[in-house]
């Protein structure tokens, strides 16, 4: 009896995990929000050209559409979710080099 209530523990865990992992990403989209009003900003201000805040924009497009393939199964894996905040840290980066260069509109 013990046994069995043990296995079926086992197999309702094994299951239920991929679905309670979802393909949730609050904190990616976050990021991606924050690094937006970031690129807006700097346009306001000056500090990025048209073409700066343009590149800027398709790194943020390409990384949307890195995170929608991700999706695609229903389970975004943790090596995933890595993948995704190492790019929008690239991005992060990139976003301060160009708003801080001697470009200017």
């Amino acid at each position: 009896m013990i046994v069995r209530a043990a296995v079926a523990l086992t197999l309702t865990v094994a299951f239920a995990a991929p679905l309670l992992a979802g393909d949730n990403t609050p904190g990616v989209d976050r990021r991606q929000h924050r690094q937006k009003e970031r690129i807006k900003q700097g346009v306001r201000s000056g500090e990025l050209t048209r073409d700066e805040a343009k590149g800027l924009r398709e790194e943020g497009k390409a990384i949307r559409e890195k995170e929608r393939a991700f999706k695609s199964d229903g389970v975004v894996t943790k090596e995933e979710r890595k993948e995704l905040h190492q790019d929008l840290n690239e991005r992060s980066k990139n976003i301060a080099q160009e708003k801080h260069d001697a470009d200017t509109r």
